[in-house]
């Protein structure tokens, strides 16, 4: 369908976000275009201030408005235990636990050669300058439990061993609420191999 020059300039920039289809762009545009100036000025203003005052934090490389972010400026938080998560919305998922107190390093991606991704794209360099000048005793490794996480997660902790520093891993396994049957191969073996006593 041809659109008019500014709504198909919307759709093409709605169109470019992750995860967003032509169809579903399209629906986007209509509904700003359905929007009150205010309403429609407001969503603009909050991508543009957000653009402008978020910047990552000079020690953890988590999204911040603040330097050092909030978490690494705690002093309440456990300065010993460091955990390394692929992205910025690693670190939203773990605090929405509420059960993590230590602190996080955000590497900005995963180990993927097949993509060109190598330890010099990623903040492995920042980890390892932070472990001089920090006490740390252990670094948990909070990598997505895929082929790229998994290779990241070995590739640090083969780093790390050599410095005294404990090296762990998040345990992976069926969810609460899961049924076996619905269970992958990959799944079911993880969740047997980080069994724990009863």
């Amino acid at each position: 369908m041809q659109y008019i020059a500014p709504l198909a300039k919307l759709v093409e920039q709605l169109r470019a976000l992750p995860g967003i289809g032509a169809k579903t762009a399209v629906r986007l545009a209509y509904h700003v275009l359905e929007m009150d100036n205010d309403r429609a000025q407001a969503l603009a203003n909050a991508i543009v201030e957000a653009k402008a005052k978020i910047s990552y934090c000079e020690i953890c490389f988590n999204l911040t408005d603040s330097n050092p972010c909030r978490i690494c400026a705690a002093e309440a938080r456990d300065q010993s235990v460091i955990c390394v998560v692929e992205e910025p919305r690693d670190v939203a998922a773990m605090e929405r636990t509420r059960d993590f107190k230590g602190r996080y390093h955000v590497l900005h991606g995963s180990l993927s050669p097949l993509e060109g991704i190598g330890p010099e794209e990623i903040k492995i360099k920042e980890l390892l300058l932070r472990l001089n000048s920090e006490q740390v005793s252990e670094i948990i490794m909070a990598t997505n439990p895929d082929v790229e996480g998994e290779a990241t997660a070995m590739y640090l902790a083969k780093l790390l061993k050599p410095l005294g520093i404990k090296v762990t891993r998040i345990a992976h396994g069926l969810p609460v609420g899961g049924d076996l049957e619905y269970a992958d191969e990959v799944t079911l073996s993880k969740a047997l191999e980080n069994r724990r006593e009863m």
